[in-house]
């Protein structure tokens, strides 16, 4: 490739990524879809920038190589060991129903060898690990019930994918009666067993030798040492690249150095993923989609539906799910993944697969892949408003006698103030209106004082006694559920003293309104705290640290209260930050001034401390 070529392409790629992948983000479709999309643009399907994905699939499928180093450099045995029950359970359960129901549909359906059947129905049983997590993370779901579920099976997929793409090669040998080359067996076992032995006792000690230097050049350049090397070694004796590069990783998941190895890996990772993602999208056949509509939808739905089928009973059974969050997890996981890229283009070029029937799957794992965002969407309004639309279930019955304090939320914050309370033996009720969270919280144990239902009703405020508590602690982390049980509060039983939590400013000002006079920023006292440390760490005596960090606090206060008058008016809260501002640097300028000189430390000629204002600049 002349190097003119070289640059063009270069610059095809990189601009179709600056334009895909944002407006894929925009409408939450997901940086993968981005990619593809950009792939199929420029490719010869339609724009035919890129005449020859060839050449560029050939570099690209490094990325492929590094993410699976990035895996197992994740996997450590702890923590597999903590999540094994759900990792090893519904994960395992998950990939064998899903891989052997869809090939015997494979073979028996559609005619394909068992060989063939036996990875198309491995390939497709996997869900998009970066799907998943992307969707989870924008609904705030991570943390859910079904959220954890979904983690742990996709933590296993991303396991079950390596030995799936080390078994195209062996599947490739067999003979003409399906029988696997025992020569084959034993060479990758050997191998496997040489990458562990050798880089237990090799790894740690060149990586500790190379940290000596001190130099994040050289470091990177080791860490895509071990990963290039390891993967040629595997090349060379004719086993799965990405296989060697996933045990690197492992073998080094638990060293001091996982941390600094995967932040100089993590940008070739992203470059070269999405590179390999966009020669995949070059390489789809989207003459396939015109030529045969109904067999391409009808492989995309007969995916979805089949995935989604088996995960319903898992969800329930072993994962231990409510209906409404195992439909969520069945729908979050029903797609195809990225690992069916790699595996089903290997299958191809070695010959267990024809050309088409991978251009086949390749165009409806995608299309799966495109849908699984519009799906979640829809499946969560549709429980959402089934929600709305049953009757609420009534609240738990209170037995704590006489609370002094009752505990609005049971989130974060609540759960501190609760263990304290217990702690001293203060009787108190705690109320929440999560399922999910009681749920969490009777594993645990300590869930005598902790009762199912809205704060904001009347009647589970009698039945909580709060006629007769001292103290209402208002925790929850919404604003307007908030702000809610606020007006009840405040309405029905004057006599508390509520303290609440507030999520910023606003909510502060509304409270406020409400007759809640010191609501406590959730944030503050965590974030002085943490400049404190951070002005002690640039030299400052813990004394100072602490004066400047309280001048802060006093200042914003009294803001905070002027801002009040006028938060409504947006003109004026700009003024009066802006004036709070200057005041704030003037009295730090005027600290400067008159502080003495700064000490000096080991080293005569830098001052621990800056002058001439920079701390108020900080």
């Amino acid at each position: 490739m002349d190097s003119h070529h070289f640059l063009q392409t270069a610059v095809v790629f990189l601009l179709a990524t600056v334009i895909a992948v944002p407006i894929a983000k925009r409408f939450r479709l997901g940086a993968v879809l981005g990619y593809l999309l950009a792939g199929v643009v420029i490719g010869p399907a339609e724009l035919r920038l890129i005449a020859d994905p060839r050449g560029a699939s050939s570099i690209s499928e490094f990325g492929v190589v590094l993410m699976l180093f990035v895996i197992g450099l994740e996997l450590s045995p702890q923590r597999l060991w903590v999540m094994r029950r759900a990792v090893f359970g519904s994960g395992l359960v998950q990939v064998l129903a899903s891989g052997i129901a869809i090939g015997a549909i494979a073979h028996l359906g559609f005619g394909l060898s068992p060989s063939a059947a036996a990875i198309v129905g491995g390939t497709l049983a996997l869900s998009s690990t970066a799907f998943g997590l992307q969707i989870l993370t924008e609904r705030k779901e991570a943390s859910s019930a079904y959220g954890r579920q979904a983690f742990a099976i996709l933590l296993f997929q991303d396991l079950a994918a390596i030995p799936l793409i080390a078994a195209v090669p062996l599947l490739a040998s067999t003979s003409p009666h399906h029988s696997i080359d025992p020569l084959a067996v034993l060479r990758t076992v050997a191998v496997i067993v040489a990458v562990l032995v050798g880089g237990r006792y090799l790894l740690r000690p060149l990586f500790r030798f190379v940290a000596r230097a001190q130099s994040v050049e050289v470091s990177t350049a080791t860490a895509l040492l071990v990963v290039m090397g390891t993967a040629l070694l595997m090349e060379e004796l004719n086993v799965s690249v990405t296989l060697g590069a996933f045990l690197a990783g492992v073998l080094l998941a638990d060293s001091e150095y996982r941390h600094e190895l995967e932040s100089n890996i993590e940008p070739f990772k992203g470059l070269l993923l999405g590179l390999f993602f966009i020669s995949v999208g070059m390489s789809m056949r989207i003459d396939l989609l015109l030529q045969s509509p109904l067999l391409v939808l009808g492989l995309t739905f007969g995916l979805l539906l089949v995935k989604g089928f088996l995960l319903w009973p898992l969800g329930l059974t072993i994962g231990g799910l409510h209906r409404s969050d195992t439909l969520r997890l069945a729908v979050l996981l029903a797609s195809g993944g990225e690992f069916a890229f790699v595996v089903l283009r290997q299958a191809s070029e070695r010959g267990l697969l024809e050309e088409q029937q991978g251009a086949l799957l390749v165009l409806a794992i995608t299309l799966s892949m495109g849908l699984t965002p519009l799906l979640v969407a829809g499946t969560g309004k549709l429980i959402g408003a089934k929600k709305k639309a049953e009757p609420k279930r009534p609240f738990d019955t209170i037995t704590v006698d006489h609370p002094r304090v009752i505990i609005a939320g049971y989130g974060r914050m609540g759960q501190i103030v609760a263990r304290i309370l217990r702690t001293r033996k203060i009787p108190f009720v705690a109320l929440d209106q999560s399922v999910e969270q009681l749920d969490m919280v009777q594993r645990f144990g300590n869930s005598n004082d902790i009762f199912y239902g809205d704060p904001a009703r009347p009647e589970l405020l009698r039945a909580a006694q709060a006629d007769k508590a001292e103290v209402f602690v208002l925790a929850t982390d919404d604003p307007e559920s908030s702000l809610r049980v606020a007006r009840t509060v405040r309405r029905q039983y004057p006599h508390l003293k509520v303290i609440a939590r507030a999520r910023n400013r606003q909510h502060v000002w509304r409270l406020m309104d409400l007759g809640i006079e010191q609501p406590v920023r959730e944030t503050l006292f965590s974030s002085l705290k943490m400049t404190r440390q951070t002005l002690e760490a640039l030299g400052l005596s813990p004394q100072e640290a602490t004066e400047q960090v309280e001048l802060f606090r006093r200042k914003d206060a009294e803001l905070l209260k002027v801002q009040y008058l006028v938060y409504d008016d947006e003109a004026k809260l700009v003024q009066t930050t802006r004036e709070a501002i200057e005041d704030l640097n003037r009295l730090f300028e005027a600290d400067a001034e008159i502080a003495p000189p700064p000490a000096k430390g080991p080293d005569a000629d830098t001052p621990l401390v800056a002058g001439d204002g920079e701390q108020g600049k900080a």
